[in-house]
């Protein structure tokens, strides 16, 4: 019986040989299931692999399927009426922020006087109540009674030991320093005159006129120059392109025009003196020449490069005017409006925990896969210390 047994097992049908295996995958689907994983990882770990499969995303990342190409002829009509319908929708969205700016104007009305008297608190014109300085702490902020009288005993023995402070000292040089965006710009010599910043304010355009906003930077009188407002004005487009109308995602800057200073005679900061040395070409004399060239300095933000009416700038000029756009729309739409929390650096804690928040999921997700590795039967550790033979070094 056991010859005959192993005669069938050789002489069995292939068919039948195939529902064997498929039998034993079943029974042993979870070695399976862990050797791919482990044959995943290996090749995520490969650069030559890894560099293949980006290759082969970025190509199909935006290419069209051909479904389209391949529609009949009565199909892409009603395709094309689709996107006309979307250029209609274009327009009424730009219709749309048309209106929002003119419901920010309306609004800048009423934050105004807030913002005026902040500046009257900075710069000393007016000293708050008590009761308007009353601030009420988060639960976890609270002190004890006696935590409270040694806290208030230091801060009136520190004003003792000093002068008292008129206003905010330093108000807005500190909100720029706390900014990196703004931090970025400035320069040691920039900072005793930002010193007499007072206030900044933004002047949206008048009902009727094209879209704009201005940035006012007001300044008490100093040494370093006569102006008492410094000026910067974005003017602002809301129509779709007429030869990309889909590219249309609302309003954008289009170009600013800066401000003259009028400098006190040695105290611009934006250009410096440098001596070079010069050689006579014939008699060979060396003479020590004087020469004025640009300086880094904040300031040149009241001097960005002139935008032709074609609109066609060269690269280091579109890139200086796509920062200082940046840079204008921040002020406008986040200093300007939670200026103290910047002073006070919260505003910049609550982007920070955004950050630490995308830390920690990525954390958790690290977390995870090494738990899958310890658990997988067949992971082994010192496999995976070793890099792979490409990665290393010749």
């Amino acid at each position: 019986m056991a010859e005959v047994d192993n005669k069938d097992q050789t002489e069995m049908d292939p068919a039948d040989m195939e529902d064997v295996e498929e039998v034993e995958e079943e029974e042993t689907g979870e070695d399976v299931n862990s050797k791919a994983r482990q044959l995943t990882v290996q090749m995520m770990q490969n650069p030559q692999i890894l560099a293949a499969l980006q290759e082969r995303l970025d190509g199909l990342n935006g290419s069209p399927s051909g479904y389209i190409e391949s529609l009949p002829k009565v199909v892409k009509r009603r395709v094309n009426a689709l996107k006309n319908l979307q250029v209609k929708c274009a327009h009424i969205e730009a219709k749309f922020y048309e209106e929002v700016h003119e419901l920010e104007r309306k609004y800048a009305a009423l934050y105004q006087p807030l913002f005026d008297k902040r500046s009257e608190i900075v710069r000393a014109a007016y000293e708050p109540t008590d009761e308007e300085c009353e601030w009420k702490a988060d639960e976890e902020e609270e002190l004890t009674d006696e935590m409270k009288e040694k806290a208030k005993l230091e801060e009136e023995k520190k004003d003792e030991e000093k002068e008292d402070p008129k206003g905010i000292p330093e108000f807005w040089l500190t909100v720029f320093k706390n900014v990196d965006l703004l931090s970025d710009m400035l320069q040691e010599h920039d900072e005793p005159i930002l010193k007499h910043l007072q206030e900044i304010k933004v002047e949206f355009s008048d009902p009727g006129k094209p879209m704009s906003f201005t940035l006012a930077f007001h300044f008490e009188p100093n040494e370093f120059f006569t102006n008492t407002v410094l000026t910067k004005t974005y003017k602002m487009r809301s129509d779709p392109d007429e030869n990309d109308p889909f590219s249309f995602d609302g309003p954008e800057i289009i170009s600013c025009t800066g401000c003259t200073i009028d400098w006190t005679k040695g105290k611009n900061v934006t250009l410096k003196t440098i001596k070079k040395k010069q050689k006579h070409k014939g008699r060979g004399t060396v003479r020590m020449v004087t020469k004025t060239v640009p300086n880094d300095s904040f300031f040149n933000f009241f001097s960005p490069p002139e935008v032709p009416e074609s609109g066609e700038v060269d690269e280091d000029s579109e890139a200086v005017l796509a920062a200082d756009f940046e840079i204008g729309h921040f002020i406008r739409e986040r200093i300007v409006p939670r200026a103290v929390l910047y002073f006070t650096g919260e505003a910049i804690e609550d982007d920070d925990d955004d950050y630490d928040e995308e830390g920690e999921e990525a954390d958790d997700e690290e977390g995870e896969e090494e738990a899958d590795e310890e658990n997988d039967p067949d992971y082994e550790p010192k496999k995976d210390t070793d890099p792979p033979a490409e990665c290393k070094t010749q």
